[in-house]
C-alpha cells in the first residue's frame, strides 16, 4: 500500500473518532463507551501516521504532512 493511501486511512480514522465523539453528546446513556472507543480510534489513527513517519516516509520522501 502506498504511504498516501494509507495517510487517507489515518484521515479516515480521525473521522470515525470525531463522529463517535458527537454520538457521545447526544447518547448519554452510552457516552462513556463511545468516548473510550474514539479515543481508542484516535489512538490508533495517530500510531499508523507515526509508523509511516518512521518506516515508510524516510523510505519514499514523502512529507506526510502535505498528504
Amino acid at each position: 500500500m502506498h504511504p498516501v493511501a494509507i495517510l487517507h486511512e489515518v484521515r479516515q480514522l480521525y473521522n470515525v473518532s470525531d463522529r463517535l465523539d458527537l454520538l457521545a453528546a447526544q447518547h448519554p446513556l452510552i457516552s462513556e463507551a463511545l468516548i473510550s472507543i474514539s479515543g481508542s480510534v484516535r489512538n490508533t489513527a495517530t500510531l499508523l501516521e507515526v509508523l509511516v513517519a518512521m518506516k515508510i516516509t524516510p523510505l519514499s520522501g514523502l512529507d506526510p504532512a502535505g498528504g
